[in-house]
């Protein structure tokens, strides 16, 4: 068993050697998995993004005002003036004092509960509702709501950012939270990241609103915007500025589908996409009322597409044009097929890591490992002679061992993981060396050569065990505590004591046990 296990760790090492094109023609029930290697050591992008407060607390007031204006009109409507957005609040007043009780049963589920954490007490809302008696209502952001809901859009946004970053292909992305308002994107091998820096912080919120009146920048500057209005740019010609509805028609989450095409008459890349049932309904209802007006398809604030309605659209698709080249369609239906971020996230930190750099990386790790590897195996040989060979194989048993569960087990190598296999080099003839010294005890009291090669085993073996497994607690301690490199670090140094464990004590027990079957020694060679 104890050779199967070692022939396991061999063959598990084997593919590391070849190309992947190479693995792609071997058979089916040979393993073909890789090490994956971490961003220090193939190159990539490090972005870290933050949740850009102020904007979304901004959009998210002026939301509210639209909500409290619904709740306040709904039949029988409520007197009220003043509706507005005031520092960071919202507030309003109203002006028949007799119906405040009617005014806190509407708006008092405008403060929006949220769900608690599991250390937080009782139920969290995102706004405090303060109602005066002279009439005076305001909504302010509560510190607990803000801090609960940017916790909750944060994990939103960990969760589009994976389904977009998968969408390029990219292999073992790191996407991760600091902290509660901070994502760390890691995307090694990433060729071009001046893309990936568009497709993860792009907000990517899409609407479609009927288009009121097309105006130029300098009348945009001159008028403001009517009552029930947004204004947005086209994103070709900003000199072009579209009236439309401020309610938009259909989000981006009425979308199920997007996938890259070419127009039939024009052959440019467009985007073209399938709407849900409910989204297939509202739009069949629409374009079947509005034929002949253009409707605005609007993309973060910008008008991407303004197509009139030439005929009912009542198949539930569509699609978008707006001067794509195919990398930027194929970008927008990626966007599109993994939805919208829930807020504007702004980069803190970005860094490149070149290819090159990895590959020195690498060499540098390889030539530590070799160079370990060598004067360790040196030592022993000095120190104990034959026994200290039997130790240098079961090192190297260890080293197959340790980077063949790392490849199978899929993990990612870093360059502190590779420290931790460095280490775990020392420590692999540690408990060689524990078992050769009681040998030698055994042997200069004079047992016999047999007495003195089991005794020492034998004697060994708590040591070892405690040595290892407080080692283990400390890499366990790190991997709870620790983020990032510090958890690869700890990975690699757990199973590397694991190993050690089992081919510095089973593996050399093994080989000695052949030697004094094969060999008859009269001495311990120590």
């Amino acid at each position: 068993m104890i050779l199967g296990v070692v022939f396991l760790g061999f063959l598990a090492v084997i593919p590391n050697f070849f190309s992947k094109d190479m693995l792609a023609g071997w058979p089916s029930f040979l393993p073909k998995s890789q090490m994956v290697l971490g961003l220090d050591l193939q190159g990539g992008a490090y972005l870290l993004y933050e949740v850009d407060k102020p904007d979304y607390t901004a959009k998210r007031l002026k939301a509210l005002v639209t909500d409290v204006r619904k709740a306040m009109l709904d039949n029988p409507r409520i007197g009220y003036t003043g509706l507005g957005i005031q520092g960071d609040a919202v507030q309003l007043r109203v002006r028949d004092l007799d119906r405040m009780d009617d005014v806190r049963k509407r708006l008092t589920p405008l403060k929006n509960p949220l769900d608690a954490s599991l250390l937080s007490a009782g139920s969290v809302s995102e706004f405090d509702l303060s109602i005066a008696d002279d009439g005076l209502v305001r909504f302010t952001y509560s510190p607990a709501g803000l801090t609960q809901r940017v916790r909750q859009i944060v994990q939103q946004s960990i969760e589009v950012i994976d389904r977009r970053i998968n969408e390029l292909g990219t292999t073992e992305p790191s996407i991760q939270r600091q902290g509660d308002d901070r994502i760390l994107v890691e995307a090694p091998g990433v060729g071009d990241p001046s893309r990936l820096k568009s497709l993860v912080g792009q907000t990517a919120q899409m609407t479609f609103h009927l288009v009121q009146d097309t105006i130029s920048a300098d009348q945009a500057a001159a008028t403001p915007p009517k009552p029930g209005t947004a204004r947005y740019p086209d994103q070709n010609n900003a000199s072009i500025i579209y009236d439309v509805d401020e309610t938009p028609l259909m989000t981006g989450e009425d979308l199920t589908d997007a996938q890259t095409g070419f127009d039939q008459q024009t052959t440019e890349p467009v985007v073209n996409f399938r709407l849900s049932t409910g989204g297939a309904r509202k739009f069949g209802d629409v374009t079947a009322k509005n034929v002949g007006r253009p409707f605005a398809i609007v993309l973060d604030n910008q008008v991407i597409s303004a197509p009139v309605i030439r005929q009912p659209i009542l198949g539930g698709s569509g699609q978008i044009s707006g001067s794509f080249t195919v990398e930027t369609a194929n970008d927008l239906a990626i966007l599109l097929r993994a939805g919208s971020l829930p807020a504007k996230l702004t980069i803190v930190e970005e860094r490149t890591v070149g290819a090159s750099l990895g590959a020195d990386s690498i060499r540098a790790g390889i030539a530590a490992s070799i160079v370990a590897t060598v004067f360790i195996a040196v030592f022993m040989v000095v120190c104990y002679g034959l026994l200290g060979a039997f130790a240098d194989l079961a090192l190297i048993a260890n080293n197959f061992l340790m980077i063949g569960i790392l490849t199978t087990l899929g993990a990612t190598l870093t360059l502190p993981g590779i420290a931790g296999i460095v280490l775990t080099m020392g420590m692999a003839v540690d408990a060689n060396v524990l078992i050769y010294e009681r040998m030698r005890e055994e042997s200069h009291a004079g047992r016999s050569t047999l007495a003195a090669l089991d005794t020492g085993f034998r004697k060994a073996f708590a040591t070892i065990i405690d040595s290892h497994l407080t080692a283990l607690i400390a890499a366990i301690a790190l991997f709870e505590l620790g983020s990032g490199p510090i958890r690869g670090f700890a990975v690699t140094l757990a199973i590397g004591i694991i190993c050690t464990l089992f081919t510095s004590y089973l593996v050399t027990r093994l080989i000695v046990s052949f030697w004094v079957a094969w060999a008859r020694p009269k001495v311990v060679p120590l």
